[in-house]
């Protein structure tokens, strides 16, 4: 009896696959280690020392289990929000609330709404369920609202998946935008509003946090992954009514989050001043590598992200051999979207000044040598 016959027809239906192949998976195959690591919109800046410290007091206890009901980081991101800690629940990063909240909703064949090469790993959790993608294609290298809207009036779908800012084109639609988009919504339709990047983009991007709170239609996800330069520790948390939130601890791993990262996104939450000086040295980064992309003739997309996209004028072929070159020549690892027509360009992570010199020296050298092949 093979071993696969154990598990249910599902399961076995579905390829083994990882959604991203990793930095570290990467430097397995390629035999080389990665001198600039700004592929995976991680904080290359890391956080703040305040953190640093406050995961040197927890290590000490991290025998013992976190919180289940992470009681004080729901208080402390509800008092930065202006919120109650009802609107709030923590998950392993954004990654694991996306898997929650499709376990909430999908079951078999259920139709849910998303991008045409929007986040994966969404995608991937969706087929993990059963349910059935239906995708809308990109309008000018940023999420179409009004053909996401169509697609879910006409399949009737219970879920839909929008990021805002985007990845992986950096776009953004403005907040009045995206409270007119969820309004326009079915009642019966569960909107995940995800605001990885909220922290880096412009306030005219995000929607206050009163101005979706009643919606129970609503959840808005975010993470400290990103500005906050905690991607290894894994914690998010989702934005929602009290009704919403409570759904969670249906399913949820009541002892999923660890206690040193909650730790740290505490300490990382009261150090304001650390995020305004990373998101300053975020947009200077953006900036930089907008100007490396223009000296080589490459086209930079405005981003509201802690990455830029770059049309690179071809195909996807193209793109890819950047992407290759950089890695395999000179260790600098970037990605680049996985559909037509976003698969022309490539995506760099902001990162400090020395990863951005190996980038500058190193993608002349690429275009130069791709163009004497």
């Amino acid at each position: 009896m093979s071993a696969f016959s154990r598990f249910t027809p599902l399961i076995r239906s579905l390829p083994a696959t990882v959604p991203f192949v990793g930095p570290e998976a990467i430097e397995r195959q390629r035999g080389r280690r990665i001198a600039a690591r700004i592929g995976a919109n991680e904080s290359g800046f890391g956080p703040a020392d305040s953190v640093f410290l406050a995961i040197q007091r927890a290590a000490g206890e991290t025998w013992k289990y976190a919180d289940p009901e992470n009681y004080e980081l729901r208080r402390a991101l509800a008092g930065h929000l202006g919120t109650s800690p009802a609107h709030i629940a923590v998950g392993e990063g954004i990654d694991g609330l996306l898997g929650e909240i499709v376990r909430l909703v999908v079951e078999r064949d259920t139709p849910v709404v998303t991008s045409l090469g929007g986040y994966p790993t969404f995608n991937y959790h969706v087929a993990g369920h059963g349910g059935r993608l239906v995708t809308v294609p990109y309008v000018d290298d940023r999420e179409d609202l009004d053909g996401l809207l169509a697609a879910v009036k006409r399949e009737a779908a219970p879920l839909i998946y929008l990021a805002n800012p985007d990845n992986p084109m950096g776009s953004w639609w403005p907040a009045a935008r995206i409270i007119e988009f969820a309004a326009a919504l079915p009642d019966t339709t569960l909107l995940i509003l995800d605001e990885a990047y909220c922290e880096t983009a412009p306030p005219e991007a995000l929607p206050s946090s009163e101005s979706l709170i009643d919606r129970p239609n609503v959840i808005r996800t975010r993470t400290f992954s990103k500005a906050y330069g905690l991607a290894g520790a894994r914690v998010g948390y989702a934005l929602t009514t009290p009704g919403t939130a409570q759904a969670f601890d249906k399913i949820r791993n009541h002892f999923g989050m660890n206690r040193i990262g909650v730790a740290a996104a505490q300490a990382a939450l009261s150090d304001q001043q650390y995020l305004k000086e990373v998101t300053q040295r975020i947009a200077a980064s953006r900036d930089r590598i907008a100007g490396i992309a223009r000296e080589n003739g490459l086209l930079p997309l405005a981003s509201a992200t802690n990455f830029v996209t770059i049309d690179c004028g071809r195909d996807a072929t193209y793109a890819r051999s950047i992407v290759d070159r950089l890695m395999g020549d000179h260790g600098i690892f970037i990605r680049m979207p996985g559909v037509a027509p976003l698969n022309r360009c490539v995506r760099i992570s902001t990162g400090p000044d020395a990863e951005m010199d190996l980038l500058e020296a190193a993608l002349p050298a690429v275009l130069r040598s791709m163009a004497e092949r």
